[in-house]
């Protein structure tokens, strides 16, 4: 797995975080959909739904 990402200018934490948020808003921002998928806690899967909610806010506006 370390050849596989060691060239990325992210690590596999950042790749993961950046998926399930991308998921988040996909999803329409459903935490027990997250929380499934991803096996999150239910904060955690909050936490992610909240901060996906900000995103497409910020991205609504002109």
């Amino acid at each position: 797995m370390d050849r596989l990402v060691k060239d990325l200018p992210v690590g596999v934490d950042q790749l993961r975080q950046d998926r399930i948020l991308e998921e988040a808003l996909a999803s329409g921002s459903d935490p027990l959909h997250l929380a499934h998928v991803f096996s999150l806690g239910a904060k955690t899967s909050l936490r992610y739904t909240t901060a996906a909610a900000s995103v497409a806010e910020d991205e609504s506006l002109p």
